[in-house]
């Protein structure tokens, strides 16, 4: 079954010589929509099952499809699955597929039932077939597959796996129907299955590429895979046969193909943006960010009205953390097993001059909870979080037996040298109020290594989400999510606080969810097993010919809508 591409794919190999053999992209582009972007970070895989980075995810995003997607919002609408059902509590899933969804061409299909021709070597015939639910078996068995070592397949693991390791059910019931039953309800599922790792992939390519896969990804995508030249560019052109459409009907994707350059400086990307060679960048590098901007944040007079610059939430909490192991030997002289002393540090530090001095006003205090902005149960008239507080710093103090901080034991931060600036900018300011900061400087590996294995009582850290829903940031302080099996670097455990996680996991109504959320954020906020910084944010430049770029909080690059005049 070619469906109407042979024409189509002899244009667009002509159209692929132009690009590679043609230097100028004024030249090389002429006549096409072509959306060109760079990646500075190193892109080393399309397979989803490796889309655990931002580079990777991106490239993956533009290929494939999951059950499931996100909308700007971060609110789940149906992909491939036009529809679903939440039975037995929220334990099982029953997804009803659509029937217009194909994979990409590759010659990797079976053509014997599909085409009467001769597939040799020097004319390998392409080929589509249909998705089916066996796809999404296929699909998501493969990211728990341990010899796949998938880094993305703790996701499936988490919700699959009981406590012995059995695999609980994905069952077909038939080709457009798929029913996941989990091992206990968790009702951010939905969330998880939006995330490019979920996306389906077809076995007849995985089985025959085996390893090298993510170099010869196939997948539903509004865009196909076409060449990727290390260190050069990759190229992905206009999936002819999408199934997707806008809400005016009209067919997507609207851009002709995908250009991604490798240029690992920053500044070498932004002069291309600048001269317009490039249509896109993602946030604005610390070695021309002055230059570009104000310390307010405003684009300087010199670059106004050149391009788009449009700011909004990334689900990335930036704060320090502290150890709750406070037992009677170390709670003498640890300070921090005190609450006050934790709050005292919470209010000792003004959030806004941080962004202002230190990030050029990109970011948001962080004032409310561990939940950043942009999840859709961030309410901040219902987490109340900590302000700059003079005056309650030295009640706190007084009350804790340290006036103007007397006697008050030395208190140990631990940072790694990208964070080294924003630790001495909060030490400065305790200090003030008599606190002794000491800052110790770590490798990355050494600061993961030394939090992972519950070394250091106070540290730098952040957390970006990894699916849209506020439980991801609230795990981090489940007391079965200990370190070094979990994320539970603070060790914090609380038994109220354990016994609304597992409730608030379990509830499949948004509303009593959120709720459920927002009174766990209040009781880290009186406990302060963190101290928040600020909330991160994502800036996105454009070029003025560009529109419909999507943009979500969990900063996913979405270009099947995007338009190029």
């Amino acid at each position: 079954m070619f469906r109407k591409n042979l024409f189509l794919q002899s244009t667009f190999v002509i159209f692929l010589f132009i690009v590679i053999g043609c230097n100028d992209p004024a030249k090389r582009h002429a006549g096409k929509k072509v959306f060109r972007y760079n990646e500075t970070a190193k892109l080393t895989s399309l397979d989803p099952a490796f889309a655990n980075n931002q580079a990777n995810s991106w490239g993956c995003n533009q290929l494939y499809n999951g059950l499931v997607q996100i909308d700007n919002n971060l609110k789940i609408k149906p992909c491939v699955a036009k529809n679903w059902e939440i039975q037995d509590n929220g334990k099982t899933y029953l997804f009803h597929l659509r029937n217009d969804v194909f994979f990409h061409e590759n010659t990797t299909f079976d053509v014997r039932e599909q085409f009467n021709s001769v597939h040799n070597e020097d004319n390998p015939i392409r080929v589509t077939r249909k998705v089916t639910a066996q796809d999404f078996r296929f699909s998501l068995l493969r990211l728990v597959d341990s010899s796949l070592a998938s880094p993305c397949g703790w996701a499936m693991n988490h919700v699959l796996r009981d406590s012995i390791g059995n695999l609980s059910g994905i069952g077909v019931i038939d080709d457009t129907t798929l029913r996941i039953t989990l091992t206990q309800p968790f009702a951010p599922f939905l969330s998880i299955l939006s995330m490019p790792f979920c996306s389906v992939v077809p076995k007849e390519a995985v089985d025959y590429f085996g390893n090298t896969f993510g170099r010869h990804p196939c997948g539903t995508g509004p865009f196909v895979f076409r060449i990727w030249k290390d260190g050069d560019e990759l190229v992905l052109l206009k999936n002819e046969n999408y199934f997707e459409t806008n809400d005016r009907g009209d067919p997507l994707p609207f851009l002709d193909a995908v250009e991604i350059s490798f240029l690992s400086n920053p500044e070498d990307a932004f002069i291309q943006f600048l001269r317009g060679n490039l249509d896109f960048m993602n946030g604005i590098d610390g070695s021309y960010i002055n230059e570009m901007l104000t310390h307010t944040g405003q684009i300087r007079e010199k670059y106004a009205g050149r391009f788009n610059m449009e700011m909004i939430p990334y689900l990335n909490t930036e704060h320090l953390s502290i150890l709750h192991d406070c037992n009677p030997e170390n709670k003498k002289d640890n300070p921090l097993c005190d609450k006050r002393i934790r709050q005292a540090l919470s209010y000792g530090f003004e959030r806004k001059n941080i962004l202002k001095y230190l990030r050029n006003n990109i970011g948001v205090p962080g004032t409310e909870g561990i939940t950043p902005p942009g999840l859709p149960s961030f309410d901040t008239s219902k987490v109340v979080g900590y302000n700059y507080y003079p005056s309650k710093v030295r009640d706190l103090l007084k009350e804790a037996g340290y006036p103007d901080g007397q006697g008050l034991p030395e208190i140990v931060l631990n940072t790694n040298v990208e964070n080294i600036e924003l630790c001495k900018f909060m030490k400065s300011q305790w200090e003030e109020f008599g606190f002794k900061i000491r800052i110790e400087e770590n490798s990355h590996s050494d600061q993961m290594r030394m939090i992972d294995e519950g070394k250091f009582s106070f540290f730098r850290v952040s957390w970006i989400a990894d699916y849209p829903d506020a439980e991801n940031f609230l795990s981090l302080f489940y007391s079965k999510n200990f370190s070094p099996h979990g994320f539970n670097y603070t060790h914090f455990s609380n038994k109220e606080y354990d016994e609304l996680y597992e409730k608030a996991i379990a509830e499949v109504n948004d509303s009593i969810r959120f709720s459920y959320y927002q009174y766990l954020d209040e009781m880290l906020m009186e406990n302060v097993p963190v101290i928040i910084a600020y909330y991160d944010q994502a800036i996105h430049l454009s070029q003025k010919n560009i529109s419909g770029l999507s943009t979500n909080a969990m900063n996913l690059l979405v270009l099947k809508n995007v338009r190029k005049e």
